[in-house]
């Protein structure tokens, strides 16, 4: 029996704890803690230190991180946001950033279009909390848009590059059987879940040592991931479409637990998904990036693309938010990391790029997730004052107006001087000033002849 050695799991999670108290130390450090963990992976790696080699338990671990990442992903989008206004809008601006990308792509146009599409919407939503944008129409604009890429590039990933199917038609027709047992999965577990008795077994062993509702979730995206992969497709689809399905029927139209989602997230970005992001970082091929300039020439390239084919059509946004708001929303939808890195992954795999192509892609990737972002905050907390818009019930933009008691009332123009005031006739004039501005009472208003 071989034996399994841990040490690189172990170091890893010390990594996996340094990261979020390097950045509690210094909280003006404008990276997302993603990046600093794929960064502390390449630093111990075997490009630089060389302490951390990927081993079985290491490898488990980060497949296991990345189907948890695109589980919690799916669990965050709010598929009814993309019916209203703002999702038209955001698909308006898709297909331009669609239209882009198959433009400039190159070589591999179809590959490379799907990448560049890609948005990270698991890195804005806490950015755009901590901006306290993410209830507002702009912060919900935002993340429709990067739900919408999010969504699209993942289906259009496991349909062209990750499936087993040598023909189209197989590969469509894979997918469509695919997506007509989680259909029908998703009805016959939403009939299930609106059972009285369920609902109440579930609401009982929640807290308690059973924790069947957590264990229910991830058995059920592993499941989905299981019958992802037996459909030819890559196992991210199914995780991906377990969050959705999960947040469709447990988490929408009723009221949820209010600590399902954070035990969730707490199996996830508490262990898991920092040990994908630090393998991605220790398996990076940076000795192949160095030594190619031609690959090292391609960063700015694919970061300059990023913004190009997500930043642009974001100027749609600019009639109904305006002009810096629609920029901040381009650098927002140019982040993008977890895409890039599962994509980098499935295109070396399958021969679609090359080992230097891909670390280049992930580099640019890098940069626009430590760069973009803090553009975009800075951008967005230098706004000019102004009025606040508003979503009214029915999806419209409304402005509130603010008037302000304090401000000093304009004199009247006045076609000579002044005359001065009797002193005995001053605290009646005064009186009258005052009332200019005061509000009458019901009793005033009940002897007004007005009304």
């Amino acid at each position: 029996m071989p034996v399994i050695s841990f040490s690189a799991v172990l170091i890893i999670a010390l990594v996996a704890v340094a990261v979020p108290v390097a950045l509690a130390l210094v909280p003006r450090l404008p990276v997302p803690g993603a990046v600093l963990e794929v960064l502390a992976g390449i630093l111990i790696g075997p490009a630089l230190l060389g302490w951390v080699h990927v081993n079985a338990p290491v490898q488990v671990l980060s497949d296991l991180g990345l189907g948890m990442l695109l589980f919690l992903a799916g669990l965050e989008i709010d598929i009814e946001s993309l019916r209203g206004p703002l999702g038209r809008l955001a698909g308006w601006a898709f297909g331009g950033s669609v239209l882009l990308s198959l433009a400039g792509a190159g070589a591999k146009p179809v590959f490379l279009a799907v990448v560049l599409t890609s948005t990270s919407a698991g890195l804005l939503l806490p950015l755009l909390k901590d901006a306290g944008h993410e209830r507002t129409p702009f912060g919900q604009l935002v993340m429709t848009a990067a739900a919408l890429a999010e969504v699209a590039t993942i289906m259009m990933l496991s349909l062209l590059f990750s499936a087993t199917s040598k023909t189209s038609a197989d590969r469509l027709a894979s997918l469509a059987m695919f997506l007509a047992l989680l259909a029908a999965i998703g009805l016959a577990l939403g009939r299930v879940r609106n059972l009285t008795f369920l609902d109440r077994m579930l609401d009982r062993l929640e807290d308690r040592s059973a924790q069947l509702r957590v264990r229910a979730a991830l058995t059920l995206a592993l499941a989905f991931a299981v019958l992802a992969s037996r459909f030819g497709f890559a196992s991210i689809l199914g995780a991906f479409a377990a969050g959705l399905l999960v947040r469709t029927i447990d988490l929408t139209g009723r009221a949820p637990h209010p600590q399902f989602q954070v035990k969730l997230e707490g199996i996830g970005f508490g262990f898991l998904v920092p040990v994908f992001f630090i393998t991605t970082g220790v398996q990076f091929d940076a000795r192949a990036l160095v030594s190619s300039p031609a690959a090292i020439a391609q960063i700015p390239l694919f970061l300059a693309a990023l913004l190009a084919v997500r930043g642009v059509p974001a100027l749609l946004y600019a009639r109904r938010f305006g002009k810096r708001r629609a920029g901040v929303a381009g650098l927002m939808q140019a982040t993008s990391l977890t895409f890039v890195i599962v994509a980098t992954q499935i295109g070396t795999a399958s021969g679609q790029i090359s080992q230097t192509t891909g670390a280049a892609l992930l580099a640019a990737g890098l940069l626009s997730a430590a760069l973009f972002p803090a553009a975009a905050l800075k951008l967005l907390s230098a706004k000019a004052p102004g009025a606040e818009t508003h979503l009214s019930p029915d999806g419209d933009m409304t402005t509130p107006i603010r008037m302000s008691l304090a401000e000093p009332a304009r004199p009247a123009a006045t076609a000579g001087p002044a005359r001065p005031v009797p002193f005995e006739n001053q605290d009646q004039h005064s009186e009258r000033s005052r009332g200019d501005c005061r509000i009458p009472s019901g009793a005033e208003l009940a002897r007004s002849p007005d009304t």
